[in-house]
């Protein structure tokens, strides 16, 4: 039994619940989308969604009815509403189980938030590799042209709406919403350069809302409850329930939805179960790949977008990694920093170059070849790279090397020192290739 009730897990919970459009309307599913199209004026929902406190869940935390309020409103051409469904933060895993589980929930937050800023176009950008993910969504979203819950003259409000499936090829910058938008037009998913930004010269150069799969599935609930409601839960400046992926040296990794400010020892200990095997916390990344590490002193840190970036982290995509006393920091951060070697799309020199950099001096280290000045290189190195990018890719990758070395420098000094890895004695020196 949950400790907290469930919002968008709830339906998923059931036993046989499908997500297919029958069983979605049974739970009062699109009873939201009717009834802005049928009683509350645009600009009203618009409040509505700004009164919720409601911020964006895909990384960013911006407040989504402000989002939608910087779409010009007498703007004579098409608008565009984007859900961004590419989630490819490592270990983040919630939009996945919505999109697969409940997938009406997101489209119908789709449909309010076009109808709030007078958009009649949507595209769900979906990461190439999800291909479960993607037949599903395209199912329903043909189970809602059926229905005429989505196409022309909708519940007979002469609103229309069109919605479409587009698949990316499986770039992780393409979660960045204006390499998003270049890869929807047919491009290579390269960020650009802001401003201007997508409300005014999105997609097509049009006013564009990109919003994530769990920002927009919460739409509906919010309509139906009353923005109070949602208020109600989490923090004051963080509102709201919030899908947390835990996942590393936990007993019973997995999804878990509970309020915004819960405690980092709360989640760990008891909605993943604590520490597998019974061993000590070591280190904690927050919020993806991309948030700095915290440690076992930050466990009483709350969950919340203020409270973790005043720990000097970011609470970001909600994936919580918990790593053990037997991890080596120097072979995690080394770890991240190959997957973000490997994705950086190139357009910048401070990150394409950087990075190589960076991983070459943490594999050497790692590997027992490592010089003590290396530490200070890394520092200088990453100072080279952070702000000086098109995109916040540049600030997430120095965000492992930074955090590791506040907090483990002395573990850099021992692989130095002893020339080899304490915790990996066994590892083969196997130094850097390119990308």
């Amino acid at each position: 039994m949950p400790k907290y009730e469930l919002v968008l897990l709830k339906n998923m919970a059931q036993p046989g619940y499908t997500g297919a459009l029958d069983e979605y309307r049974k739970t009062g599913g699109y009873t939201a989308f009717e009834k802005v199209l049928k009683g509350i004026p645009p600009s009203e929902v618009i409040e509505l969604v700004k009164k919720s406190g409601l911020r964006g869940r895909g990384g960013a935390g911006f407040p989504t009815g402000m989002k939608w309020s910087f779409i010009p409103k007498d703007h004579p051409g098409p608008k565009y509403l984007c859900c961004n469904a590419d989630e490819s933060e490592p270990g983040t895993y919630k939009d996945r189980q919505l999109i697969e589980n409940d997938p009406h929930q997101m489209l119908e937050g789709i449909g309010i938030a076009c109808y709030a800023i007078g958009s009649h176009h949507a595209y769900v950008y979906i990461r190439g590799e999800f291909d479960l993910g993607a037949e599903i969504i395209q199912r329903a979203i043909d189970e809602a042209y059926e229905a005429k819950l989505f196409g022309k003259n909708i519940f007979g409000t002469g609103f229309d709406l069109d919605v479409v499936l587009h698949r990316g090829a499986g770039a992780y910058i393409c979660g960045e919403e204006t390499a998003l938008l270049e890869s929807i037009e047919g491009k290579r998913g390269k960020p650009r350069t802001k401003p201007p930004f997508p409300a005014t010269h999105g997609l097509y150069q049009k006013p564009t809302v990109v919003n994530n799969v769990e920002t927009l599935a919460n739409i509906p609930y919010i309509i139906n409850r009353g923005p109070e409601w949602f208020a109600s839960l989490g923090t004051p400046k963080s509102a709201g329930m919030r899908v947390f992926c835990v996942s590393g040296h936990v007993n019973r990794p997995g999804n878990y939805e509970v309020p915004m400010g819960i405690t980092m020892r709360e989640m760990i200990y008891e909605h993943a179960g604590g520490m597998r095997g019974g061993k000590q916390l070591k280190a904690i990344i927050p919020g993806g790949a991309s948030a700095p590490f915290l440690t076992q002193e930050h466990l009483d840190v709350k969950m919340d977008f203020e409270s973790i970036a005043q720990a000097g982290s970011m609470l970001g995509s909600g994936a919580v990694t918990v790593m053990d006393e037997d991890t080596c920091m120097i072979w995690a951060a080394m770890n991240l920093m190959e997957f973000f070697h490997h994705e950086s799309c190139g357009k910048c020199t401070p990150c394409r170059e950087g990075s190589a950099w960076l991983l070459k001096i943490l594999q050497r280290i790692e590997y027992g070849q490592g010089r003590m000045e290396d530490l200070d290189l890394l520092v200088s190195l990453s100072k080279r790279i952070e702000g000086r990018t098109v995109c916040a890719f540049g600030d997430a990758e120095i965000a492992p090397v930074l955090s590791t070395l506040k907090h483990f420098r002395q573990e850099y000094e021992t692989h130095i020192q002893e020339r080899r890895c304490p915790f990996r004695p066994n590892v083969v020196l196997a130094m850097a290739g390119g990308h």
